[in-house]
């Protein structure tokens, strides 16, 4: 019976993440996982000074539209990260599948570096950030390991979210935490050559984590405003909304970018329009634990990009996208599941907008695994 529990318990750290993950991309807790050296040498560690991960997923991928079949290495970042005493930790995370190792970043950072930064607690309730690290936009969808992540909503799978910065965050209680985040805004988008870089190309973030009912409700709300270009901002709104009962858990985000100059890039890669842009997400999760080691899981988006002051362009994109998976989880002491999913995604664009041409329903069916493995 305790080791049912246990096994429990894993699966719901690991799938839901019950306790707050703080929007580092993480969702929530490691789980209580032990690492292969102790698996290995059947000797326990001493202290939390020092802990390897490697983030590894692959499939097989049948693509339906256009027609195509491939094995396909999903993920693959080094993650390693520890802490010291009450007081400092660290964390690195590099993604090894990915040939951005140097593009000029403004931090001098690669930007196959998701996140390298020092933590300072201060106290229980203090906490500072330093280094480079994830935005921390609210909703629940964009707090996931990108490992477990079947498909993105557009939105977020076009924002440029690893900047380098400072935060600091305040508990008051355990279930409550505020944040304010000040990172560099530079991003790589082309269409902001044509615009005088501003001498403060910043970000500003405001975050509120919390929760409610001993982790049954869950709020993940951020909003914050970012430039980059002379005199141009963008403003962003993320509400996240969670429920998490014992064998099912739900969310629904929503998440808004209005831009004086397209971040995103959409807008512009579709029309050639850069200015008065707004997108609109709306992200639902579903996740059912329906037996031991297995999980159900369904996932709706459902977005709009519109124009501002152009009436023939309000909403002229409109997508949906839908996942559906099936999940099992052989092994209780190491955070591994194997995978069937099927991913689609439909764009319907307006005939004032001149993309209509691009309307179509593209989708595709995954097996495999996700493995994130505690090396030590």
């Amino acid at each position: 019976m305790q080791k049912a529990l246990l096994s429990l318990a894993a699966l719901l750290a690991a799938i839901s993440g019950f306790a707050q993950g703080g929007n580092t991309r993480d969702g929530g807790p490691d789980g209580n996982y032990r690492s292969v050296y102790e698996l290995v040498s059947n000797q326990q560690k001493k202290n939390d000074g020092f802990n390897l991960y490697l983030n590894f997923a692959g499939a097989f991928v049948e693509n339906f539209n256009p027609q195509s079949s491939l094995f396909r290495a999903r993920d693959l970042r080094l993650e390693i990260k520890g802490c010291f005493g009450d007081h400092l930790s660290y964390r690195l995370r590099h993604r090894l599948n990915r040939a951005w190792w140097s593009d000029g970043q403004a931090d001098n950072f690669s930007k196959a570096t998701d996140i390298m930064m020092l933590g300072w607690k201060f106290n229980d309730h203090w906490q500072i950030n330093l280094g480079k690290m994830c935005q921390i936009w609210g909703g629940f969808e964009y707090d996931e390991n990108p490992m477990f992540i079947y498909q993105y909503s557009d939105l977020v799978d076009n924002m440029d979210i690893f900047m380098t910065g400072a935060m600091v965050s305040w508990h008051p209680v355990p279930s409550q935490k505020l944040a304010i985040m000040v990172t560099n805004s530079h991003t790589t988008q082309p269409q902001f050559r044509g615009y005088e870089l501003s001498a403060h190309p910043l970000t500003y973030i405001l975050n509120w984590n919390a929760s409610f009912g001993g982790g049954i409700l869950q709020l993940r709300w951020a909003g914050g405003a970012q430039t980059e270009a002379k005199g141009q901002y963008s403003f962003m709104a993320t509400l996240g909304q969670k429920l998490s009962l014992r064998k099912f858990q739900v969310y629904v985000d929503y998440m808004g970018e209005f831009d004086q100059l397209d971040r995103l890039g959409i807008v512009y890669r579709d029309l050639g329009i850069q200015s008065g842009v707004q997108y609109h997400s709306i992200i639902g999760k579903a996740d059912w634990q329906f037996a031991p080691r297995w999980n159900l899981m369904g996932k709706g988006m459902y977005e709009i990009a519109t124009v501002s002051g152009n009436p023939m362009l309000r909403n002229y994109r409109r997508s949906i996208g839908w996942v559906g998976c099936l999940e099992f989880y052989p092994w209780d002491q190491q955070n591994l599941r194997f995978f069937l999913a099927y991913i689609g995604r439909n764009h319907n664009f307006t005939r004032a907008s001149g993309a209509a041409a691009n309307n179509g329903t593209f989708h595709r069916l995954e097996l495999g695994f996700m493995y994130r493995i505690k090396a030590y």
